[in-house]
């Protein structure tokens, strides 16, 4: 699954444009290595999101394209 469309499924970020965006700017790191929208995540995979004032940092448990709200905290655990 693309990175844009992951961080609006696990509903860290609400839409998928601006997820986009944020990718874009080089905001949204994998491993340590910023990464465009169309990178493929995979579980394990440890994604951070860089903004002006804090960082959030999650590893990737599970990769699904689609889950209901409640569920979109299970598909990432937060470092």
């Amino acid at each position: 699954m693309r990175v844009d469309k992951f961080l609006k499924v696990s509903r860290l970020i609400k839409r998928r444009t601006v997820a986009n965006q944020v990718c874009e700017s080089d905001r949204v790191l994998i491993n340590q290595k910023p990464v465009k929208p169309s990178y493929q995540v995979k579980k394990g995979d440890i994604l951070e999101i860089v903004q002006d004032k804090f960082t959030v940092k999650v590893k990737i448990l599970d990769v699904k394209d689609n889950v209901k709200k409640e569920e979109a905290s299970s598909l990432y655990e937060i470092l």
